[in-house]
């Protein structure tokens, strides 16, 4: 993330910088999933993609040339190779994932075992979300409708004045 956020500074075309930012938010989501915090991994990567988006639509216009001149061998190898590194972190980050089924952390372990009597909902799921970690899931659902509607607010065309 540290060397991602070095080339996103000192890199001279913007929609290169962007890119190395979508590659940092990228890794703090494989962090997330490192750290058993998939919640906060699910999250973060939908923002980040959601910023990308917004990004590159603001930045595609001004460094187009530069996409369209050379570079097609650094552009396709450094693709490459992210996705290869992607798919690395991708494996490790999985791999360590608990078998399903099998709560690995004492909370979790409360949750399944005292959650119907505690709530009285026969979906354990539902249950967790909304009683054990209602304040969490408001927070979620804030953060991931911000950014659809920056997304959308970004986005329309009503009201835009035109480019010519």
């Amino acid at each position: 993330m540290v060397l991602g956020a070095i080339v996103a500074v000192e890199i001279e075309d913007l929609l290169s910088s962007v890119i190395a930012v979508g590659a940092v938010g990228l890794a703090l989501s494989m962090g997330f999933l490192i750290l058993k915090a998939p919640d906060l991994a699910i999250v973060q990567l939908v923002v980040e993609i959601l910023c990308i988006i917004i990004l590159i639509r603001a930045t595609i216009k001004k460094d187009l040339s530069i996409i369209k001149n050379g570079r097609w061998f650094f552009n396709t190898f450094s693709t490459l190779l992210f996705i290869f590194c992607f798919l690395v972190f991708a494996y490790f980050a999985l791999k360590e994932l608990p078998s399903f089924g099998e709560p690995i952390m004492r909370v979790a372990k409360e949750y399944i075992r005292q959650g119907l009597s505690k709530t009285g909902a026969t979906n354990i799921v539902s249950s967790i979300i909304l009683d054990f970690r209602g304040y969490d899931t408001l927070g979620e659902a804030t953060v991931l409708f911000t950014a659809v509607i920056g997304v959308l607010a970004i986005m329309r065309k009503v009201g835009r004045i035109n480019e010519k």
